[in-house]
């Protein structure tokens, strides 16, 4: 393996890696570093957690120039909470480098004092989500980018999916002639490739492959919601396990938001994490989430993109997201650094076509419940029920003919019509016998419930 003196850095980057904890490159740094340096246009495909964002930071360090009063480099990140992140890492480039002004541009800070300060000097490097760097640059007239020579476009399968790419097209057409691109996503989707043949010349693809594409050390556990709501699942769950952070992924603002709300009622500390808080609560949502002060954090895939937590032990996904390796970073997370983790993923009927996909893929759902007396064990998902036993045959077969006479046309289907409807029959019995059962339970629980509270 290579070691960073093997690139000729200079002293002032070397610093900068020493000051981040690194003592030797990871794979997607090993072989992005010396190309980025070089100004070649590259494509990393690296998951979370591999040490991507220092992949592109260091190559930009290494070409920066203080004396040079214009922008030199625009990273761009899907979420102000990624862009933070990633502003807050490449704080020690400018203790490394003196005189390197860093800005951080998101929604929800002071546009009319991020215009003054324009006005005034612009930075060397800029960090942000592209609708504001778009404004600053287009609309206001502030951010001056004509002159920029690097673009980098973090998470950029998520800056895809939700209509952000548009506003990177509109600026970058407009940045400097000999524009260098880094493209850096988890996956690589077919619409981005229009995008990328528009600006990238030649790039080099550099994809860091997982040793499993699957991580064995997760569980995946597959939980039926019947007819209950995901919120009710997940607090039917909570005595079932002991996370040290467990993080909830809901497909949509609302869903997460129903399910925080739902999880505070019951007592429950959780973190929300979606693009519907105001900036002041995305803030400390943040700070609570990469501190892991609560064990329980509600988001959307695109808040928490990116955000690099190295506690999370468990991880439920609430339905499946449409594009299902959406799925695999989500179970990912419950296994940082080779450790073990759980994913449960909480499904109803509509879900079907997706975890048949994803079986396909290699995953091994195991499918449980949980119950008030502990986790049981369902039979595999889509194994179809057993067909009546042979007595019941016997006794459909003798309805449909009789005796000494030549069977009608038709017996067949006419046999299995009947052993179906019987089926479906004992289906709906069972059905109704299991929400009779529920039901009592339930009552029961009320009933000690208004016990206790009266014996208090």
């Amino acid at each position: 393996m290579k070691q960073f003196s093997d690139f000729n850095l200079r002293r002032e980057t070397m610093a900068f890696i020493r000051a981040s904890g690194f003592k030797e490159p990871t794979p997607v740094q090993e072989r992005v570093i010396p190309y980025a340096v070089k100004g070649k246009d590259v494509v990393g495909i690296s998951r979370t957690g591999t040490g991507k964002t220092h992949a592109y930071l260091i190559p930009i360090l290494e070409k920066a120039d203080p004396s040079a009063d214009h922008v030199q480099a625009v990273i761009t990140a899907p979420t102000r909470e990624l862009a933070y992140q990633i502003f807050e890492k490449s704080k020690a480039m400018a203790e490394a480098l003196p005189g390197l002004r860093i800005r951080l541009y998101i929604g929800g800070r002071d546009r009319k004092k991020e215009i003054e300060q324009l006005q005034a000097s612009q930075p060397h490097i800029v960090i942000g989500t592209p609708g504001r760097i778009r404004d600053l640059f287009l609309k206001e007239g502030a951010l001056r980018l004509d002159g920029t020579g690097m673009l980098v476009i973090d998470e950029a399968d998520m800056t895809l999916e939700y209509g952000f790419l548009k506003d990177i097209d509109e600026f970058a057409g407009r940045m400097g002639e000999h524009l260098q691109m880094l493209v850096f996503s988890a996956t690589i989707p077919p619409q981005l490739q229009p995008f990328l043949k528009k600006y990238m010349h030649h790039p080099i693809t550099i994809r860091i492959e997982e040793q499993e594409r699957f991580n064995p050390q997760i569980r995946h556990i597959l939980v039926p919601c019947y007819h209950h709501s995901y919120e009710e699942v997940i607090l039917k769950m909570l005595p079932g396990f002991r996370p040290y952070v467990c993080l909830i992924f809901a497909n949509t603002r609302t869903e997460a938001a129903a399910i925080a709300k739902a999880l505070r009622e019951h007592g429950v500390p959780v973190t929300e994490l979606h693009g519907d808080l105001e900036s002041r609560k995305r803030k400390q949502a943040m700070k609570e989430f990469m501190h892991s002060e609560k064990p329980y954090v509600v988001a959307t895939d695109l808040a928490a993109r990116g955000m690099d937590v190295n506690t999370v032990t468990h991880v439920i996904s609430c339905g499946f997201p449409s594009d299902l390796s959406f799925y695999i970073h989500r179970a990912g997370r419950a296994s940082r650094a080779g450790a073990s983790g759980t994913c449960y993923a909480l499904y109803r009927e509509e879900d079907d076509a997706a975890i048949r996909s994803l079986m396909k893929q290699g995953i091994r759902f195991e499918h449980m419940r949980y119950r008030s007396d502990g986790w049981q064990t369902l039979r595999p998902y889509g194994q179809k029920r057993q067909k009546p036993d042979t007595e019941m045959e016997k006794k459909i077969s003798m309805m449909m003919t009789k005796k000494n006479t030549r069977v009608k046309p038709g017996y067949k289907k006419k046999r299995q019509a009947a052993i179906e409807k019987l089926e479906r029959q004992k289906k709906r019995e069972f059905i109704r016998a299991k929400i009779k059962e529920e039901r009592t339970a339930r009552y029961k629980q009320q009933t000690r419930d208004r016990k206790a509270g009266k014996d208090q």
